[in-house]
């Protein structure tokens, strides 16, 4: 699937590369390239320097949660260590960019999604456009609270449209919803 620009193509490229480089077995996980989706999500909403980070992480919940756009591992256990791996190397990839506070966003976020899976809740497609939206600036404390205590993520909904737009919100829920089911 083509991507939209360079940069894209430089993330999808990196994360693919990096994994394969790193353990024989995410190299032998990745799909052939032609049924890889290499549809950027949640970064489109974040600044530039936060992308290969962002769907790092995204792809490591993808593992975990719904159906990897790169990876198609044999086994459950194999899906589970990648997605695990997927969200530390993304974290370190915010990391170095030297905003902790993008660092404090993501994990944040990785809490709050397991959570409200836990819980069987909603929610999810919200955290990710809001905390990608709105990354490292600190700004989603209350709106986190109401999707983990209450359930309730309007506010985290509305902030990721007030920040990235209406249209480009609701398309990465959709894409979203369409991975996660």
């Amino acid at each position: 699937m083509a991507t939209s620009s360079t940069a894209e193509v430089d993330v999808w490229e990196t994360l693919v590369s990096e994994a394969a480089r790193e353990s024989p077995l995410w190299g032998a996980s990745l799909r052939p390239r032609d049924e890889q989706d290499r549809t950027a999500i949640f970064s489109r909403l974040c600044h530039p320097l936060f992308a290969l980070g962002v769907e790092t992480i995204y792809e490591g919940y993808l593992l975990h949660y719904g159906r990897s756009r790169l990876f198609g591992p044999a086994d459950p256990d194999t899906a589970l260590l990648l997605g695990d791996y997927l969200y530390a190397h993304g974290l370190v990839r915010i990391g170095a960019t030297g905003s902790i506070e993008a660092v404090h966003d993501l994990a944040e976020l990785i809490s709050l999604c397991s959570q409200a899976r836990a819980d069987h809740r909603g929610g999810e497609a919200e955290a990710w456009a809001a905390t990608a939206a709105l990354l490292g600036q600190g700004a989603l404390v209350d709106a986190r609270a109401d999707l983990r205590d209450r359930g309730d993520a309007a506010a985290l909904g509305a902030a990721a449209r007030n920040a990235a737009g209406v249209d480009a919100v609701d398309t990465a829920c959709r894409a979203h919803d369409r991975l996660v089911g």
